[in-house]
């Protein structure tokens, strides 16, 4: 494989590119604050700034930001009319926000209740969402940035496979949404977009760490020295389909003993399905919501607990030979699943926190982190708007 070196030109695109960075990340900042963490000069500031200015990308404001020292204002990525709508979506939910090129919120957050039985028919109410914001907000360019459940090809836009829904097609959401709203269209999963969440707005600048999706299924994503790690195939972070049990149950998957058939909300409700009719043989069967579950775990329910628990230590066995298999410790989990609480958080964390590799670090600085994650839903709903936001930084390589 050929090795390329930098020359002065792709120097001087690569620290352009550490500056937009900075400021898309720190939103608004001074001179000084780039400098000192990009460890470039003032003087290479100063210039790059200038250059960054000239090109239209970014605006000063003469206002310092602090009153003590001489200062020289502040800088921030330059905004126009351009607008970002981030959508995350299921057939049985659609939730959005607006943001402006800042990934900062221009509404407040929104959560529509859907049931879509065709592929059609949730085209058509993302189709209205669309035009709901439009008709909010005239006079903006509205383009979309979209976290859709399952498996999704971002290059081409398609939807390969969504658990939760009552057909098993692809859907080429980008082609057909595109050319219906006249507006541009960038998509991932789900879990991508708690990544970018997590990569772009969490306090902590973290090269490595790993999302965790605990919900109807569980889906995770992978963000190595700072780079979202998808695969040649878009399959990365399938770990709900790691098998933990081989004689176990039937995945959806049309495998047996996958982790989702023991630690997911889906097989939970199920499994509780099955005991509401062993509790109440003459009521007709039905499956319970996903606060009920968590209800039932809460108020002690034998059987249910012991299955929580079960698939708690599943889960942490199975993140055990991840870190074990990649050495990433930051683990952040999101999904309904943490409303179980500390108990079953703490079964998670008996199993993966036996990593060998704990024992070598004595100060505990690369220790093994294992948290629910702390980002607001708003907050993880415009971390699928930062597709953009890495598209354009893509652009300045060159």
């Amino acid at each position: 494989m050929p090795m390329e070196g930098l020359n002065n030109l792709r120097v001087c695109q690569f620290n352009k590119q550490v500056l937009m960075t900075l400021l898309y990340r720190e939103k608004n900042t001074s001179k000084s604050t780039l400098s000192r963490l990009s460890h470039l000069s003032i003087p290479a500031i100063s210039k790059i700034l200038d250059d960054l200015q000239n090109d239209g990308l970014i605006t000063h404001n003469p206002v310092n930001l602090h009153s003590r020292g001489l200062g020289g204002g502040s800088y921030q990525v330059a905004t126009d009319d351009s607008t970002i709508l981030c959508m995350n979506i299921t057939p049985y939910r659609i939730e959005s926000i607006l943001v402006n090129r800042l990934i900062l919120p221009l509404s407040g957050y929104q959560l529509t209740d859907i049931a879509v039985k065709t592929p059609e028919a949730m085209l058509a109410q993302i189709e209205a969402c669309f035009h709901q914001y439009r008709k909010k907000f005239p006079g903006l360019k509205i383009r979309l940035a979209l976290a859709i459940h399952g498996q999704v090809n971002p290059t081409t836009g398609v939807s390969q496979r969504m658990p939760q829904a009552p057909w098993t097609g692809e859907i080429e959401i980008k082609y057909l949404l595109e050319e219906k709203l006249q507006t541009e269209i960038l998509m991932d999963n789900d879990c991508i977009m708690l990544a970018l969440a997590e990569k772009w707005q969490h306090a902590n600048d973290q090269h490595d760490f790993c999302v965790i999706n605990v919900d109807y299924g569980i889906g995770s994503s992978f963000v190595i020295n700072q780079q979202i790690y998808r695969g040649s195939l878009f399959g990365s972070g399938q770990l709900g389909h790691t098998i933990v049990d081989p004689q176990g149950s039937r995945c959806a998957c049309g495998r047996y003993g996958c982790l989702e058939t023991l630690a997911s909300l889906s097989a939970l409700k199920k499994k509780t399905r099955q005991l509401i009719v062993t509790e109440n043989p003459l009521q007709p069967p039905r499956t319970p919501g996903t606060q009920e579950l968590i209800d039932r775990f809460h108020q002690g329910d034998a059987a249910l607990c012991a299955q929580v628990m079960e698939g708690a230590r599943a889960l942490g066995l199975s993140l055990y030979n991840f870190l074990n298999i990649l050495n990433i410790n930051r683990i952040y989990l999101y999904g309904r699943s943490c409303g179980f609480g500390d108990v079953w958080l703490n079964a998670v964390r008996a199993q993966s926190g036996l990593n060998p590799f704990d024992r070598t670090d004595h100060v505990k600085t690369q220790a093994t982190h294992i948290a629910p994650g702390t980002l607001s839903r708003e907050q993880q709903i415009m971390g699928i708007g930062y597709l953009y936001v890495e598209k354009a930084l893509e652009g300045m390589a060159g």
